[in-house]
């Protein structure tokens, strides 16, 4: 099997994270993910309670497997009671980005939590190096969620790896064993990837919201602040998120001030996502969307990236 920096950390079968999306991964996809010999993360939503936390945190530590908490660093700046759970669980990787982030890496370090933080562009991560994290995420924007849409993965990963010194992991359009193997290739010590567990059983996606996903194409997403703004969430604005293209993107991309004011807009799109509504609510999705085309479990999904261990060894019996 592929040996790596992260392999060897956190005891793992394959150099692979399941990123912490939330309100899609929580507790059970993690343990899933993790039990399947990567390493399995869930997100912490930014109005989740000290209480939601231990618990998912238990189902998540139920594999008896390394596992990991993301984090987001402007809801911790107004609700400390998120990171005081997280220390509590003492997690073996917790992920904290976008916003202030630097001042939680230390009590995080103390508690022998390694911390990772996401990077979009080479400057950020040399930011995160000289923070103390212990690994660095370098996430392109092809990726899905929030983050940068500045850099694409493959230049991203190259410049950051010839930046810093800590380990860097490669996060953006990665969903398939050739993916793995090509970040691994360039130097990277595994991949972080999102979008290709959107088709298991164990999200808490509704099936309604999953077959949207299985039929969506490559390029069946777009990026921008529509559904933050929307929602009047204070995400930092250079973060926008990656999601399906919808009828309510469409119509609101590019007129976000308007759309600032609109409190109608801001009740539809929650009435949209109490009734599962998917031409007007979001589901969150990379451009690696277009291969996932079938429900399948995490160990699946796990199972097929450890090919990369063969893909790369082909090189070796040329």
């Amino acid at each position: 099997m592929l040996r790596t920096w992260l392999t060897e950390r956190f005891r793992l079968d394959v150099p692979l994270v399941g990123a912490p999306m939330a309100g899609v991964s929580d507790g059970r996809l993690a343990a899933a993910v993790s039990a399947a010999g990567a390493l399995g993360m869930f997100g912490v939503p930014a109005t989740a309670s000290a209480s939601w936390i231990a618990e998912q945190a238990a189902v998540a530590a139920g594999s008896g497997r390394p596992y990991g908490i993301g984090l987001m660093a402007w809801v911790l700046q107004d609700d400390p009671g998120q990171l005081e759970a997280v220390l509590a669980a003492r997690p073996s990787l917790v992920s904290v980005s976008y916003g202030d982030y630097a001042r939680f890496v230390e009590p995080l370090k103390r508690a022998g939590i390694a911390v990772a933080t996401q990077a979009g562009t080479t400057d950020e991560a040399r930011a995160a190096e000289r923070a103390g994290v212990d690994v660095i995420v370098a996430r392109g924007g092809e990726g899905g969620g929030h983050g940068r849409d500045d850099v694409a993965t493959l230049p991203l990963l190259q410049s950051v790896l010839d930046a810093v010194r800590v380990p860097v992991l490669a996060a953006g359009g990665i969903a398939t064993a050739r993916g793995l193997a090509a970040v691994l290739a360039a130097g990277a010590e595994g991949a972080w990837a999102g979008t290709a567990f959107l088709g298991c059983a164990e999200t808490t996606l509704s099936e309604p919201a999953r077959r949207r996903v299985l039929d969506t194409g490559e390029t069946g997403t777009a990026y921008g602040r529509v559904f933050d703004v929307a929602q009047r969430l204070a995400w930092p604005p250079e973060y926008g998120g990656r999601a399906l293209r919808n009828t309510f993107f469409d119509r609101w991309h590019g007129r976000e001030d308007d759309l600032a004011a609109d409190d109608a807009a801001r009740a539809e799109l929650e009435a949209a996502r109490r009734t599962g509504d998917f031409d007007t609510a979001y589901i969150y999705a990379g451009q690696a969307v277009g291969m996932v085309g079938r429900t399948r479990t995490a160990a699946d999904v796990v199972a097929d990236f450890a090919a990369a261990d063969k893909l790369l060894g082909r090189f070796s019996s040329l």
